[in-house]
């Protein structure tokens, strides 16, 4: 074993047998460790096992899986498990069953035990039901003989066990059966009786068996149940008169002290007061009433087939045997005699000899007295008080033994033992290895057993191991293990084994135990396997296989000593009570007549013991090895050193030794390649299968001790530590190249942080130092300033005073000077001015005076010179030429004026335009001013306004700096009231918070209510409308019963006859119709009525022959319509059409006969056993329901009927009926409610409820054939395929590349199931309605197997296999809604509880979730049990996250251990519901009405005259 720093290994403690440990250095040659408890402890490394370090949180389901297989690493595995309740675990084939000491029945339901029948073993959980299903399949398979083999100490749960097994088989090998008395029953009810009567508490167990017992169950060639045997070993005889304190006697005693009445016949009271059952102070089980107990003895009596008379001798042959204990002795008055020592050992012994029905002086005599057999004769020997109780005790003894072989006799007479029987399964519960402080005669005997058995076991794994080998086809070597045949011999070996000798010892009176153990010293002293104990001399010590036990020899030789007391069978075959006289046959048939018979009991046991091996060897084993997890027999406590001594006496680790022995470690190719590959990684980038890269990494590693089968790789022991080691060390060389590379990416971070750093610091100190001396400078600088303009200063206001001073004096001078030119300058201009004003008026007035001269003078010579003008005008005047030629001259100038009148017309219009143009342009500029102007002078008033306020702005800021000045002198104060206010918001924050809690609280509970309250109404609503329809369904009883009593209601045969009216009924004529009304409303004539009279002349022979033709005509056609595919028309059923209209034209409804109706019935079965059922059964269902609904609609039970439905609570009696039922005449009519119905008498009805058994029988095998072929797809689907691994991109392939099957290509099998179902059924124009239900079950039954499957095999609960389910339930989502609600209905909410089950899968980080937000968000549908196996079984492939959190575990395991007790929630699996889910009603409501009357007669009925009425039509 190569271990290095780091290793994770196992290493061995006081308290805790093994604990987990790390590898920190070694010291020379021992390991210093750290272990689990952080102790530093230095071990030697041959001391140590290596641990698996990557080990499943949840164990494994098989033991031979295991990374390391050692003692260890198997108690870890069975630690891990138990802690998650998976009681059981495999080895191999061996099962190993750990009590839980609390109950599971989710686990053992009718349902689980559906879920293993005919599973291959191994591939769903271990149980106690996959190890009885394999012997049975072997069994059944093989035509061989199976045994399974149950042992364990005391509370480990074998009885248990061992009747979960025969359950099993009873359920796959038994019929259910109405009496009482099959077989199974009875082999099942021998349970209780015998625990009754065999089994005891003990201070390990509260229902130990005291017994040994093998249970044959024998089976015929169908692999029914056909017979049974029981047979016990060694039951332990000395428990009936002697107990310790924390002990119990049988329960048979107790359970009769509680029986009441029965207990008070016998003069029996509590348990305390009688010898036998006070020796102890426990009288009462927890959780277990004797008085229930005792009745459920009872009912196993019953059905076992004792009779009550039987029951009761047995009772009162146990009161006696109570009585007999209570019987005390006294020294009498001759030497070593004895009497009944007072008055209450009187009445006990006078109860017992009534109840033995013996004479009370024999027994006294038989009690007190020995005879002893001699040549002369009898000696008759008085006892003493210790061996008249011996005596008594010894009769008690043998009386018990003898009853309890009566009851195994009993039990296999009534059961039955099948003689042609060649095949059986054996179920052997027998006690396990036992090693106490003190061992005695039992303990060696059962010791003696386990060593027979181990030996048989040991074989069986060797076997096992072999066939391993073989069928995966490796070579190999004989495997050496050592035998126990020795212990064996030293046992039973004659003449001088330790039996042998025993046996010796006890043929002769004077030997003592210490005689026996002298001679067994000097005879088998020098035995390795036999040891003298230290402190006693006559004790001697035994090395068994499980360990060494020291056996106490003082009780050896009477235990074995089986005496046979003549005076006690002479007393109690002469008993006047057959049954006790029974047990014990008379003398005459005795063999010997000597007082004393001797019998060895271990010679007897040993016989027993090597039936039970021959019988063993010639069946195949199937072990299964019970474990007590702790010595308080409480739940979820493990004890390691007990467990790890239960396993070392069991056998387990010896078989984990044999396997050491070959090839320990088997893994498969996958396996081994997924953990090593990384050893060899170029191996991994090439295209091998995964065998050749097997091959390939182990040559490359140099290993030699291993084998490669067909789909294992089988490596010697120690072989996985070096791969380990290796694997271990190229992942240190890769962690340590990825802390390099981590290390220099955190020290190249951190060098540049701190130069970072550094040039932060150095830039902040320069530019400290940069600012400080800028600041020197500006310094000086504002100094200087302040100096320079200070000087300016004080200069500029010298020399302004002087500048002003000048400029003072100098405009005072310039503005005398001024002013005094001014006074100049004014009068010259006023003197000139009056200068200009008087030259101007000379001026003017001499220029008037001229002008006016001017004037006149003009005035004159104008005068003048008109004057002659005029002259000479007049003289022109006068004459025509003249007149022509002004004339002329007028017409020329008068058109020159109008040409420069329009002239000027138009250059004034044209003038007025452009002035017209130009004013608009230069108003638009003046509007465009004076905006511009208006925009300007807002400009102005806004920036003075600004102005304004800024000015105002600055006023209140110097007010408000003033204000702020004041207040900030109030600030310390505030802020210290700020603090308290903040402490006194902070508490009423909190009280705010708790009452938003209170008052979120009332609302969620109000909520709550409120919910409840709808549901409540929802609930109120759903059972009124059950009300009604249930008061419907019972009018309609109600009437077919009314109907039935038609019959009896009828006249004499007399008016039956041809040409006699029927008559309604013989009442008064109030009640009753005219005759013709009458045979109208309800006898209408039929083709089998109508009979001529006999004035037609035609005989009855000749009338009974044309009505025979006629039926069967009739049939015929009947049943071609049945038997032929007619077809659809229009989507309406043909067949179904035709018949109904063939049987309305008969008048079958109106006829009082059965056998047209039981003829369509019988065709259509026939029909549908006949045919193919994938095509008939949608054909037929689609037209068995339109007929019913054709039938429901259209056909009216008579006036019984009728009336029945509106009937009156006062109108009781059959009178009150009929008058309702005559108040509506329309009804016989057939006009009410506008339908025209056809009344139908008792067989229509009775046709219609066997046409509903049809429709629901089709619809039943529909669904069944469709759950057949779906569930081996189903099966395919719930596991992901295996795929080739992905290394580094690149997918590996086959050599032969060949192509991968798609992961989708199972549920595209599902997808076409689906398609093809679908498309059946439409074409066969089944209904909707009838559609939907099948999808709606299909689904159903897909999440009920999905789910199942899911939570039974462990290696589906993976997050892979949850991402692939997970996309093929997303390929039935694109189907459902390509269906349509029409056909699909609610199929997808079908699917609910596999949905959530693996979105809870898929979902990351598990541990964050809290138990409330699993069961409110992810799973809402499933149970905290089905979540809780979820959690414990899941294991993540892909990312190697861990499931939910611990503390979410711990709230999941309390809140199942308080519901234990209610068994309807214990069941973490579905059952799958085989209703039928409609009804009638439901069938009429959603199916739409069908119109019969256009559908035309098929061509294969065409030519046939008796449907001529359907061409007519």
């Amino acid at each position: 074993m190569s271990l290095r720093k780091g290793s994770k290994v196992w290493v061995q403690d006081r308290d805790s047998a093994w604990i987990a440990a790390e590898v920190t250095d070694f010291v020379g040659k021992q390991v210093q460790l750290l272990t689990e408890f952080n102790k530093k402890v230095l071990v030697l490394p041959e001391k140590l096992f290596l641990r698996d370090e990557e080990a499943d949180h949840g164990g494994v389901d098989d033991m031979t899986k295991l990374t390391y297989l050692n003692e260890p690493g198997v108690l870890d595995n069975l630690k891990r498990r138990y802690a998650l309740n998976e009681i059981y675990t495999y080895t191999g084939s061996i099962l190993i069953a750990v009590n839980p000491f609390t109950k599971l029945p989710h686990l053992y339901n009718v349902h689980m035990m559906e879920q293993y029948r005919g599973a291959p073993f191994g591939e769903l959980s271990p149980h106690v039901f996959a190890v009885a299903d394999a012997s049975y399949r072997a069994m059944m398979s093989d035509s061989q003989s199976q045994s399974i083999l149950v042992s364990g100490e005391s509370g480990a749960g074998k009885t248990e066990t061992t009747k979960l097994i025969m359950q099993y088989l009873t359920f796959v090998g038994g019929r259910a059966a109405s009496d009482d008395r099959t077989v199974e029953q009875q082999v099942l009810e021998s349970n209780p009786l015998l625990e009754a009567f065999g089994n005891a508490r003990t201070s390990r167990n509260d229902n130990s068996s005291r017994f040994g017992k093998f249970v044959e169950i024998q089976f015929d060639k169908n692999g029914r149940i056909s017979g049974a045997a029981i047979r016990t070993y060694l039951l332990e005889r000395s428990r009936v008169v002697q107990i310790t304190d924390p002990e119990r006697n049988y329960h048979c005693f107790y359970q009769l002290c509680a029986s009441g009445r029965v207990a008070d016949s016998y003069k029996l009271a509590h348990p305390s007061n009688f010898h036998y059952l006070n020796q102890s102070s426990v009288y009462e089980l927890d959780g277990i009433s004797s008085a229930e107990e005792y009745m459920r003895t009872r009912r196993a009596m019953d059905i076992v087939g004792i009779s009550h008379e039987e029951q009761e001798a047995i009772f009162r042959t146990l009161a006696a045997i109570l009585h007999l204990g209570n019987v005390e002795f006294a020294p009498g008055k001759e030497h070593d005699s004895s009497v009944v020592k007072d008055q209450n050992s009187n009445f006990h012994l006078q109860m017992a000899a009534n109840l033995f029905m013996c004479d009370l002086n024999l027994l006294i005599a038989t009690l007190s007295t020995r005879s002893i057999q001699t040549r002369e004769g009898n000696i008759v020997k008085a006892l003493d008080c210790n061996a008249a109780v011996a005596s008594r005790d010894t009769l008690a003894k043998t009386v018990y033994a003898r009853l309890f072989d009566w009851l195994v006799e009993k039990i296999n007479r009534s059961v039955g033992q099948d003689v042609n029987s060649r095949m059986q399964i054996g179920v052997l519960d027998i006690y396990g290895f036992e090693c106490f402080r003190q061992n005695s005669f039992e303990q060696f005997c059962i010791n003696f057993a386990n060593e027979k058995l181990q030996q048989h076991f040991n074989e069986h794994v060797f076997k096992m191991e072999q066939e391993e080998y073989r069928k995966e086809e490796i070579n190999w070597s004989y495997i050496e293990f050592i035998d126990n045949q020795d212990v064996l011999d030293l046992i039973e070996k004659k003449p001088i084994g330790i039996i042998g000798l025993l046996d010796e010892a006890c043929m002769f009176p004077k030997s003592t135990h210490e005689t026996f153990s002298n001679k067994l010293f000097r005879n088998c002293g020098s035995h390795p396997r036999l040891d003298k104990a230290k402190f006693c001399e006559t004790d001697f010590t035994l090395s068994h296989y499980a360990g060494k036990v020291t056996y106490q020899t003082d009780t050896f030789l009477d235990k074995n000593r089986d005496y046979i007391v003549v005076e006690h069978h002479n007393l109690l075959s002469s008993s006047k009570c057959s049954f006790v006289s029974g047990l014990f046959p008379s003398v005459a048939e005795e063999t010997s007549r000597s007082s004393y018979k001797f019998s060895s009991v271990a010679s007897r046991f040993k016989q027993q013991l090597q039936a039970l091996m021959e019988t063993l060897s010639a069946t195949e084993p199937h072990y299964i090895r019970c474990v007590k997890p702790n010595s308080l027999n409480r739940p979820q406590k493990f004890e390691n050193q007990s467990i790890l001594h239960q396993l070392r006496c069991g056998g387990v680790l010896e078989a984990v030794r044999i396997s050491l022995a070959g090839y320990p470690t088997r893994k498969t190719y996958h396996e081994f390649v997924d953990r090593f590959g990384l050893l060899a990684m170029e191996i991994m980038e090439g295209s091998y299968d995964e065998k050749s890269m097997t091959e390939k990494i182990l040559r490359k590693l140099k290993l030699e001790n291993f084998q490669l089968g067909k789909t294992k790789v089988f490596l010697r022991a120690g072989q996985i530590g070096i791969l380990d080691s290796q694997r271990a060390e190229v992942l240190d060389v890769a962690a340590k190249h990825i802390q390099g590379r981590l290390k220099t990416f955190i020290a190249c971070r951190e060098f540049i942080a701190n130069r970072t750093s550094a040039i932060s610091l150095q830039a902040y100190c320069r530019g400290h130092l940069a600012r400080k001396t800028y600041a020197a400078i500006r310094e000086a600088t504002a100094a200087i300033i302040i100096q320079k303009y200070g000087r300016r200063w004080l200069l500029k206001h010298a020399y302004m005073q002087l500048r002003s001073s000048a400029m003072l004096m100098q405009a005072c001078i310039h503005g005398f000077l001024t002013r005094q030119r001014f006074l100049c300058r004014k009068r010259n201009r006023a003197a000139t001015i009056i200068q200009s004003q008087w030259r101007m008026r000379k001026v003017r007035a001499a220029y008037s005076h001229r002008q006016s001269n001017i004037i006149a003078i003009q005035c004159l010579w104008r005068r003048k010179l008109a004057r002659r003008e005029l002259r000479k005008l007049k003289k022109e005047a006068n004459e025509a030429g003249a007149l022509r030629l002004a004339k002329t001259k007028l017409e020329r100038q008068l058109d020159d004026l109008t040409w420069r009148l329009q002239l000027e017309k138009r250059l004034r219009v044209s003038n007025e335009e452009v002035k017209g143009v130009e004013i608009a342009k230069l108003q638009k500029t003046v509007q465009s001013l004076s905006l511009e102007l208006d925009a300007a002078k807002l400009a102005t008033v806004n920036e003075c306004n600004k102005n304004a306020v800024l000015q105002n702005q600055l006023i209140l800021s110097m007010k408000e700096k003033t204000s702020l000045e004041r207040e900030l002198t109030t600030l310390a104060d505030l802020r210290n009231e700020n603090a308290v206010l903040k402490n006194s918001l902070n508490t009423f924050q909190a009280k705010n918070l708790a009452l938003e809690r209170d008052l979120v609280k009332a609302k969620q509970d109000t909520d709550d209510t409120v919910k409840k309250l709808r549901e409540v109404e929802q609930t109120c609503s759903q059972l009124q409308k059950d009300l009604r329809s249930l008061e419907e369904k019972l009018s309609n009883l109600d009437g077919e019963n009314l109907v039935l009593r038609q019959k009896t209601l009828t006249s004499t045969p007399k008016s039956n006859l041809p040409g006699f009216p029927k008559p309604f009924m013989d009442f008064s004529g109030a009640l009753s119709l005219p005759s013709i009304d009458q045979r109208s409303a309800f006898e209408s004539p039929t083709p089998t009525k109508i009979i001529q009279p006999p004035s037609q002349g035609q005989s009855d022979s000749r009338r009974a022959k044309l009505t025979l033709e006629k039926h069967q005509e009739n049939y015929e056609i009947l049943s071609r319509c049945i038997r032929e595919n007619l077809g659809f028309k229009d989507g309406k059923p043909v067949a179904a059409c035709v018949i109904y209209k063939c049987l309305l034209n008969w008048h079958a409804f109106e006829t009082e006969r059965t056998a047209i109706f039981d003829h369509i019935i019988e065709e259509i079965n026939t029909v549908l056993k006949v045919e193919d059922e994938n095509s008939i059964l949608p054909y037929w269902l689609s037209n068995a329901s339109a007929l019913l609904c054709l039938l429901q609609r259209n056909i009216r039970s008579n006036g019984f009927l009728s009336a029945s439905s509106k009937r009156s609570a006062g109108s009781t009696g059959l009178n009150g009926r009929i008058a309702q039922g005559l108040k509506s005449p329309f009804k016989y009519i057939g006009y009410e409610d506008g339908l025209s119905h056809t009344e139908a008498r008792y067989p229509a009805i009775l046709f219609k409820q066997q046409l509903t058994a049809c429709v629901e029988k089709i619809f039943g095998l529909i669904r069944d054939n469709l759950k057949k072929e779906i569930s081996p797809l189903l099966g395919l689907c719930i596991q992901a395929p295996k795929i080739q691994r992905v290394h580094g991109g690149k997918s590996s392939r086959s050599p032969g590349n060949a192509p991968q099957q798609s992961p989708g290509s199972q549920w595209d099998s599902i997808i076409k199931f689906l398609d093809s179902l679908m498309n059946r059924l439409r074409s066969n124009h089944v209904p909707s309605f009838f559609i939907r239900k099948l999808a709606t079950q299909v689904f159903s039954f897909i999440n009920i197997s999905l789910f199942n499957s899911l939570l039974l095999r462990r290696e589906c609960c993976t997050f892979t296999n949850g991402e692939y389910v997970k996309s093929g339930l997303a390929e039935l989502e694109k189907w459902i809604v390509n269906a349509k609600d029409e056909f699909a209905g609610t199929s997808w909410h079908e699917l609910n509880y596999i949905r959530q089950a693996v979105g809870f899968l898929v979902i990351h980080q598990k541990r964050k979730k809290s138990l409330e937000e699993i069961r409110q968000d992810l799973c809402p549908a499933l149970t905290v049990r089905q979540i809780y196996r979820i959690s414990t079984m899941y294991w993540d492939d892909k990312y190697g996250t861990q499931s939910v959190s611990n503390e979410a575990i711990s709230e999941m395991r309390e809140i199942l251990n308080k519901d234990s007790q209610n068994l309807t929630s214990n069941s973490f699996l579905l059952d799958d519901d085989l209703s039928i889910p409609f009804s009638t009603e439901d069938i009429y409501m959603a199916i739409p009405a069908i119109d019969p009357s256009d559908m035309e007669v098929p061509p294969v009925l065409s030519k046939n005259p008796s449907v001529q009425f359907l061409l007519s039509k």
